[in-house]
C-alpha cells in the first residue's frame, strides 16, 4: 500500500456522546492514518442542530471531504454505527471499509421496544440529574485518561428520543446490502444486546467479519481502549488499495 492509498479514517460516536468518546483512538490513529472525530447533529459542538439521519449522513460525508484524501474507512459505534449505515447507502462513493462497533443488532420488531421505553423515560428525569448519573458511571469504569474528554463535552440527552426515534424500526440485517465496502463488525464479548444480530449482518455481507475484544462490553472503545484500536488498524490496512 502507497502513502496515497492510506485510508482516512472517519469516527462516529454513539449514542449522547460526542467526538471525545474517540479520545484514545485519535491518538493512537493519528500518526499512521489521517484520522477525524465527528460530532453529530444534537451532539457535542452541534448540540443546537436539529437531528435526523440525513443531516448526520451529511456530516460524516463533509468530514471525509475535509481529510481530501479520497474514501474512507469509517467507524461507527452504536447510533453512529447505524448511522454509518445510512452513509452508506446514501455515499457509496465516499466508503472504502466499514466498522460497524455495538450496532449489530435489528431494530425492528419486539427488540425495539425496551428502546423505545428507554428513549421515553430520558425526556422525564432532568439533564442534571442525568449527567450526574452518568458521569459518576464513567469516572467509576474507566481510568481519567479515557473518559475526560467524554465528560467535559456533556452529553446530547435532549437530542436522544429524536435520534432513536428514527433509527428504531429502520435497521436490520437487510441494511447490508447497502454497503458496497469491506466490513468488520467489532463488539465487546460482553455486549449481549447490541451484538445479538451480529451473525444475520455478517452473513447479509459478503465481505464481511467478525471481531470480538474479550471481556468488553458496549462502550468497547473504553473497555479496551487498545485492543479496539489494533482492530481497527489491522482492519484499515487490509483494505483494499483505491481503484
Amino acid at each position: 500500500m502507497t502513502v496515497a492509498d492510506v485510508p482516512p479514517i472517519i469516527l462516529v460516536h454513539g449514542t449522547r456522546f460526542s467526538a471525545g468518546q474517540w479520545s484514545s483512538q485519535l491518538a493512537a490513529l493519528g500518526d499512521d492514518f489521517p484520522v477525524a472525530a465527528v460530532d453529530l447533529p444534537g451532539h457535542g459542538a452541534r448540540s443546537d442542530e436539529p437531528w435526523s439521519l440525513q443531516a448526520a449522513t451529511d456530516v460524516i460525508s463533509a468530514a471525509v471531504e475535509s481529510l481530501g484524501t479520497g474514501p474512507a474507512l469509517v467507524v461507527g459505534h452504536s447510533l453512529g454505527g447505524y448511522a454509518a449505515l445510512e452513509f452508506a447507502r446514501r455515499h457509496p462513493q465516499q466508503l472504502r471499509g466499514l466498522v460497524l462497533a455495538g450496532a449489530s443488532a435489528s431494530t425492528r420488531g419486539a427488540w425495539a421496544v425496551p428502546y423505545r421505553w428507554a428513549a421515553g423515560l430520558v425526556p422525564r428525569v432532568s439533564a442534571q440529574r442525568l449527567t450526574r448519573w452518568n458521569d459518576r458511571l464513567l469516572r467509576r469504569l474507566y481510568p481519567p485518561e479515557v473518559v475526560a474528554a467524554t465528560i467535559r463535552s456533556g452529553y446530547a440527552f435532549h437530542t436522544l428520543p429524536t435520534a432513536w426515534g428514527e433509527v428504531l424500526g429502520r435497521f436490520d440485517a437487510s441494511a447490508m446490502r447497502h454497503v458496497a465496502a469491506p466490513v468488520l463488525i467489532l463488539n465487546g464479548e460482553k455486549d449481549t444486546v447490541f451484538r445479538s444480530g451480529e451473525l444475520d449482518f455478517a452473513r447479509a455481507h459478503p465481505g464481511a467479519r467478525v471481531e470480538l475484544i474479550p471481556r468488553a462490553r458496549h462502550l468497547a472503545n473504553f473497555d479496551a481502549p487498545d485492543a479496539f484500536t489494533d482492530a481497527v488498524r489491522r482492519f484499515a490496512w487490509q483494505l483494499p488499495a483505491r481503484s
